[in-house]
């Protein structure tokens, strides 16, 4: 899981007694520590006349590399004491977190925590921040997966902004929904996203030494089952086209990349690139999708950011009644596969042999999303399901006997037809669990309107 650096600053009204302050404030400090959050701490600020407190604060943060502030309100806290330190780091995310009060002697004592924050609500509004409003509830558990779900998507945002993402060719097929517009996806989302001519990875596959290529093959067969033995000459040439790109990759350090796949690998030279992603995916762990799809490789490296996890994609066969069955025709990287790691030489329509991957996928509660665009709007579709093990099935074209392609079937939260009326693309990227809060936080932050 992601760990990102936020700073805390935690706040109490001068008259408040300081042991309370201190208590409340520390237990929510560890409370985010204890969620995986590297915190950034200064000792509890109060209102007080000569502004020490608020002095001091700014001091201790300034100079510090954090993605995000944490205010954490305990108690009444007039404004201009947080308003003089918040907008020293006005150009961050920031979380708005009032805590609660407590029950004692069969009464709820409270420190007018909510009176802090409401004062300041729509002030850091009016002020143009970035921030969350968060409140925790007497009585109930403190509300810290929300503050830590805006900082993970804080820290996601601010790399989304330094990452670079590569594309070997633009547009196979002459898709639509996979391409993109330059300008406002970095503008608003924050990658750059460079093109490169694959001629460029031929010129360095044909440097690579044999001893490389060899030692890339031997990987393979040591790492991958095969159902069949695969041709010599198939498993050189993948290794060799792999060695070509891993050295662009390794010089530019793309955090994504897509290759042309049917209009460029297969066509032009007559190899499926389906080994050449397996060896990207599982031997750099970088995200990859085919076909150029840039939206899908930005929502990728969004959901490896605020999950750790690689964010396979996944591209949809048919849709049923509650459910809908999504598979690969071609690869998925290792760490999605439920059990060995299985592949086979295969065969489509007129295409030549390649390497397919055949291997069972992990089941269990799954998010699906997508980053689609009209013009300068973005927006993201998140839905949530559970993942269950396909029915018997295969696509129409493989070389008898035909492959049981890697698929899930997706039994959705959201009903079948109202998913398809906002569905965007063939390829969806699948994470584990339910991520819906890092996301939509993320997507807040930047502006991009969730659709469910």
């Amino acid at each position: 899981m992601p760990n990102p650096t936020i700073a805390f600053v935690g706040f109490g009204e001068v008259n408040t007694p300081p042991d309370i302050i201190l208590r409340k404030v520390t237990q929510a400090r560890t409370g985010l520590e204890q969620s995986g959050l590297t915190l950034i701490t200064t000792a509890p600020v109060t209102d007080d006349p000569a502004g020490v407190d608020c002095s001091r604060a700014i001091a201790d943060l300034a100079g510090k590399q954090f993605d995000a502030l944490v205010v954490c309100i305990s108690g009444w806290i007039p404004s201009h004491a947080v308003i003089r330190i918040t907008d020293e780091f006005r150009h961050l995310p920031m979380v708005l977190w009032g805590l609660s009060g407590w029950s004692e002697g069969g009464r709820l004592i409270t420190t007018a925590d909510q009176a802090g924050t409401t004062a300041l609500r729509k002030t850091f509004e009016d002020l143009g921040y970035t921030f969350t409003y968060v409140y925790d509830i007497a009585g109930t558990p403190s509300r810290v997966d929300r503050v830590r779900d805006f900082c993970v998507a804080a820290s996601a945002r601010a790399r989304l902004r330094r990452m670079r993402i590569g594309q070997m060719g633009y547009r196979d097929m002459k898709l639509y929904g996979t391409m993109f517009d330059g300008v406002s996806l970095r503008r608003i989302i924050g990658p750059e996203v460079e093109c490169f001519d694959m001629l460029e990875m031929t010129q360095n596959a044909a440097k690579v030494a044999d001893a490389e290529v060899a030692e890339t093959v031997a990987y393979v067969n040591n790492a991958w089952r095969f159902t069949a033995p695969a041709k010599p000459e198939t498993l050189a040439a993948g290794a060799r086209y792999y060695c070509g790109l891993k050295r662009i990759l390794d010089a530019r350090r793309y955090a994504a990349v897509s290759l042309i796949d049917v209009d460029g690998m297969k066509k032009l030279l007559g190899f499926p690139p389906s080994m050449i992603f397996m060896l990207m995916a599982n031997r750099l762990g970088i995200a990859t999708i085919p076909e150029n799809d840039v939206p899908g490789n930005v929502t990728q490296v969004m959901v490896k950011y605020l999950t750790g996890q690689c964010g396979a994609y996944l591209e949809f066969y048919e849709f049923m009644q509650d459910r809908v069955l999504m598979g690969v025709p071609d690869y998925v990287p290792a760490e999605i596969v439920d059990g060995p790691y299985t592949v086979r030489p295969a065969a489509f329509g007129q295409l030549a042999e390649g390497i397919l991957n055949v291997s069972k996928l992990k089941t269990g509660r799954v998010t699906l999303c997508r980053l689609i665009s009209t013009g300068d709007r973005y927006a993201m579709h998140i839905v949530t399901g559970e993942a269950v093990t396909p029915q018997p099935w295969e696509e129409a074209g493989w070389a008898q006997p035909a492959p049981q392609l890697p698929g899930l079937e997706i039994i959705l939260d959201t009903p079948v037809e109202r998913f398809a009326a906002n569905v965007a693309c063939q390829h969806y990227i699948v994470s584990y669990g339910d991520n819906t809060g890092v996301l939509a936080a993320l997507c807040g932050m930047l502006g991009v309107t969730v659709v469910g």
